[in-house]
């Protein structure tokens, strides 16, 4: 890549060029609808009058001398004799005998080489075919009533056919066409000089991988040209330092525990330095003018556009320093983020999509703006930003107390507040182990972004909302076991067995059970009402709540146990507890504890999720998340 050459080549410059396609390519293949969009295209550019140019995709090229004439090349600059102008004379004949091989791009250079063979007389440029040795004489005088059965002649006489039709319409246009053609029309021209040919063809055809913006702006960090000074080898240091930089910051972003606190899985670009690129464009960091900015135009390579207008500014010759810091600098505040406590989980939190669903508006271009303000230090970043804006996530579920089943309000307003409970519990965690003896360097245990983003998930009732009556054999059996624990009295102990393995009266063995645990029933579980409230409902990845469906708590906390660790228990007649393998998931630090009865401390019962373990469920919420579900004034003069 170093000394890869890129630039923006104009229709008009590409004059007199002589190409050839190797036949490691297949021929011209474009079809008649092909041809018309590239018309479209060009001609919606041209009456929108956009001050810019119209982009197409790469042409990937390499220079050389066909084998079969560099005896002649070196025949006649052997003869040249006019000893004043010798530079010129071989400038000359290295241009009459240079072919460029066409590595990617043949076909949209095909298509425009018979576009201007039907607006200008004359031949603008040469294309040869490895494989049709006449090509390049079909190509210079094709006519569109011919008929061939070569496949790639016929391709080529169709596409003369569509520009024949499509100009019987735009007649009127055609000089302004070509003008366009000629001036506004660029390619990207990517010359590569020390890679192997058939290599990047296959990389660039194979799966259809084309150039990315990076690749291309990558060609001119590493151009020679951008250097200042002449000391060579200073100047291969410096290469060699930003191309390992570069590695190393693809290598931090391709790791998705750090990628994924940023971004979702989704993204799908091959390398993931373009987001750093795109940020600088879309914030404009490097300072283009307005004029600049429309000329660059928003298709797909704006970003490498903005790069090389910036390259070419006069004042910006052998810049390439002041820029390459501007990227570091974007890196280095990733890098910050992603090591710090707050900024970790806050920032990841307001970057979160749950479902298909933002939890908040915000984009890593705006935090990147506030972050950067002058004087801003990292804790008012945190507390008179981030945490207003993560306030303002949480609206639709303020109300703590209130029901979300109806249709105005939905549970699923309650994402944003269980994920936030999640991640303020870690945060939490980590600055009580912060502040003891013991622990005092950070233990830092993270909210891991990367599972959760990929998993879908439902906000799901810890004790169904649908009301399980136990009617069934095998749900009875469930809660019997799971009754049994606890149980010292061994004539009901008895019993319990003798169910399990034979049947008989379940309702008298269930009131003798609940009695024994004096947890009357209308007494500890919840009314329907209170089902639909925030103290009943937990993350749940989608696959694991719609795979035990309406089941009982202790059957619920079986699955969630035996998934978190990657395991199948099953509790048979015989009450021995069998462990299988299972497939595993990730299951939310809260939500793993709402299982475990972890946050009401007075109880033995792992039956049931009662109405004491709802609102023990509730108090924890509250209090881990105090600084947002107070008014701004109330948490200024609570850090007073």
């Amino acid at each position: 890549m170093s000394s890869n050459k890129i630039e923006l080549k104009s229709i008009s410059e590409l004059q007199g060029m002589n190409f050839f396609i190797p036949n490691y390519q297949r021929g011209y293949r474009w079809t008649k609808q092909q041809v018309k969009d590239l018309l479209d295209d060009i001609n919606e550019f041209m009456n929108k009058k956009h001050e810019g140019f119209y982009c197409i995709q790469p042409l990937v090229v390499k220079k050389g001398i066909p084998n079969d004439r560099k005896f002649d090349f070196k025949e006649k600059l052997s003869a040249i004799n006019d000893k004043d102008n010798l530079l010129q004379e071989t400038e000359k004949i290295i241009s009459e005998f240079t072919k460029w091989e066409v590595i990617d791009g043949q076909q949209r250079l095909t298509t425009i080489f018979i576009l201007l063979s039907h607006l200008t007389k004359g031949n603008h440029y040469l294309i040869e075919y490895e494989t049709r040795p006449d090509s390049e004489a079909f190509l210079a005088q094709i006519n569109a009533n011919a008929e061939d059965p070569n496949i790639d002649y016929y391709h080529m006489i169709e596409a003369k056919k569509q520009i024949a039709e499509w100009f019987e319409i735009k007649a009127e246009d055609s000089a302004n066409f070509l003008n366009t053609l000629l001036e506004k029309v660029k390619f990207i021209w990517y010359e590569s000089k020390n890679e192997n040919p058939i290599k990047v063809f296959t990389r660039l055809n194979i799966g259809k991988i084309s150039l990315t913006n990076a690749e291309l702006i990558k060609a001119l960090f590493l151009n020679r040209s951008n250097f200042r000074g002449n000391d060579s080898q200073k100047i291969r240091l410096q290469q060699q330092e930003i191309a390992g930089e570069w590695d190393t910051i693809e290598y931090t972003l391709q790791n998705d525990e750090f990628w994924l606190f940023l971004n979702e899985k989704d993204y799908d670009k091959p390398t993931r330095i373009d987001l750093i690129f795109d940020l600088i464009c879309s914030k404009n960091i490097l300072k283009l003018t307005t004029e600049e900015i429309k000329e660059i135009g928003t298709d797909e390579y704006q970003t490498f556009r903005y790069f090389y207008t910036w390259f070419k500014k006069p004042e910006n010759e052998n810049g390439i320093t002041e820029c390459w810091q501007e990227v570091k600098k974007i890196f280095q505040i990733f890098v910050e983020w992603f090591n710090d406590l707050e900024l970790y989980h806050y920032i990841g939190y307001l970057l979160s999509d749950v479902n298909g669903q933002r939890i908040s508006k915000l984009k890593i271009s705006d935090l990147i703006s506030h972050w950067s303000i002058d004087n801003q230090t990292k804790d008012k970043f945190v507390n008179h930003y981030l945490i207003e804006k993560i306030k303002d996530t949480l609206s639709a579920c303020s109300d703590l107390n209130k029901q979300y089943e109806t249709s105005n309000n939905p549970k699923t307003q309650c994402r944003p507040i269980l994920l936030l409970h999640n991640i303020q519990t870690i945060v939490n965690q980590n600055k009580n182990l912060k502040k003891s003896e013991k622990y005092r360097l950070p233990v830092f245990y993270k909210f891991p972004f990367h599972l959760f983003k990929k998993e879908k998930w439902d906000v799901e009732h810890i004790d169904s909302n649908t009301e399980n009556q136990l009617e069934s054999e095998r749900d009875q059996k469930e809660w019997l076991k799971y009754s049994l624990f606890g149980i010292q009295d061994e004539i009901l102990k008895g019993k319990i067995h003798t169910f399990i393995q034979e049947g008989g009266d379940f309702f008298d063995l269930y009131n003798d059970v609940t009695y024994f645990h004096r947890q009357p029933k209308n007494e500890s579980r919840l009314s329907d009402d209170e089902k639909d409230r925030l103290y009943n409902f937990c993350l749940l990845d989608s696959s694991t709540n719609r795979g035990y469906g309406n089941s009982i708590f202790p059957s619920k906390r079986r699955i969630i146990v035996g998934k978190d660790q990657g395991k199948k228990y099953e509790i048979s007649d015989t009450l021995e507890v069998e462990e299988k393998e299972g497939g595993i998931a990730f299951v939310p630090p809260c939500t793993k504890n709402v299982f475990l009865k972890y946050f009401n401390h007075s109880t033995n019962n792992l039956r049931e999720w009662d109405k004491q373990d709802a609102e023990a469920y509730l108090s924890n919420i509250r209090t881990a998340l105090s600084i947002f579900l107070e008014s701004t004034k109330e948490r200024e003069s609570n850090e007073q």
